[in-house]
């Protein structure tokens, strides 16, 4: 393990949940699939409903449109996180600990990237496949990995990177410097890529095309929670945050000292997400168009949310089900 070196950084204040972003218990009307294993991170749901996950085990799950049927397709290995879906239909898998991989509905599973040179990818989270074949996905850090997120959130180095993979194979650095490079989308038009960085409590968006091509700028900052996962639907960005943000966080920011002694303590004693889902929905301009929460820790650890035909599928890190929202 790397020794741990934390960087100060001084947060804004935690914004209250009010308002736009007022507090609710919405998401515990959610029905909940059962998935016959704990995690699945993300979803990603094909043109004719059939919807994929991915389970700490490194299973690779599809469920009918319905919920009803549910089978294991693959075995990934791993701890496979961010999940998309290809223009031949099969899947793309950012694996945490095994790097980008291709994975068929067959069950063949082939790495696609799993390092940067002589670096190998140490926690390769999430995704987003543009129309030319291009596979942007994100590289946390290059100091930690999955198993130890907890460290990398409390020393607040910013390693994080975004990754474009072009069809030839080649790899390319597109957006660096950032603190737990997390969720990725495209915009309709596949002329910019949000980009959250969990760390900071923000999302980016980087140009691809046009006058900013090249430009990374910040679309909304000082989020209630830790932004994970993201997808884009119908004009609307969604993120989930698998906690809502603590005060213990904010306060050890800028002091290392209180950082170096937190990461001393047992595994068990360091901080750990609050049971308190929150999915929010961006319009255009970055306001809050969706404001859904789960206060009661009935729907918890949220992770991902994707939006598919009037239904919102809302994935986690810990729980042993997939919640499912009518919008």
């Amino acid at each position: 393990m790397p020794k741990f070196e934390p960087q100060p950084w001084r947060p804004p204040k935690a914004p209250a949940l009010v308002g736009a972003i007022a507090e609710n218990s919405m998401l515990a009307r959610a029905q909940l699939w059962e998935t016959g294993g704990l995690g699945p991170e993300d979803v990603a749901v094909a043109a004719n409903g059939d919807v994929f996950t991915g389970l700490a085990d490194g299973s690779i799950l599809m469920f009918s449109p319905d919920g009803r049927g549910r089978k294991k397709v693959a075995d990934a290995g791993g701890r496979p996180l961010g999940i998309e879906i290809l223009a031949d239909g099969e899947l793309v898998v950012c694996n945490a600990d095994l790097g980008l991989q291709r994975v068929t509905t067959s069950g063949e599973v082939t790495v696609l990237a799993d390092r940067f040179g002589d670096q190998v990818f140490k926690f390769t989270n999430n995704a987003a496949v543009g129309s030319d074949g291009t596979i942007y996905f994100t590289d946390t850090s290059t100091r930690w990995g999955i198993h130890e997120y907890v460290n990398d959130l409390l020393e607040g180095q910013a390693t994080g990177r975004v990754f474009a993979r072009r069809s030839d194979g080649s790899l390319k650095v597109i957006v660096d410097g950032l603190q737990f490079a997390n969720g990725l989308a495209l915009d309709e038009a596949e002329t910019s890529l949000f980009v959250a960085e969990t760390g900071r409590y923000r999302i980016h968006r980087h140009w691809l095309k046009g006058d900013k091509a090249g430009v990374t700028e910040i679309f909304v900052d000082n989020l209630p929670g830790f932004p994970d996962n993201l997808s884009y639907a119908e004009g609307v960005l969604w993120t989930a945050a698998p906690s809502r943000r603590q005060g213990m966080f904010d306060l050890m920011s800028p002091r290392p000292w209180l950082r170096h002694l937190t990461h001393r303590l047992p595994a068990n004693l360091k901080p750990k997400p609050v049971r308190h889902a929150i999915v929010l929905g961006f319009g255009t301009d970055g306001s809050v168009v969706h404001n859904l929460q789960d206060s009661t820790g009935t729907v918890a650890i949220t992770t991902s949310a994707r939006w598919h035909d009037g239904r919102l599928f809302i994935g986690t890190l810990t729980e042993p089900t997939l919640a499912v929202y009518e919008l």
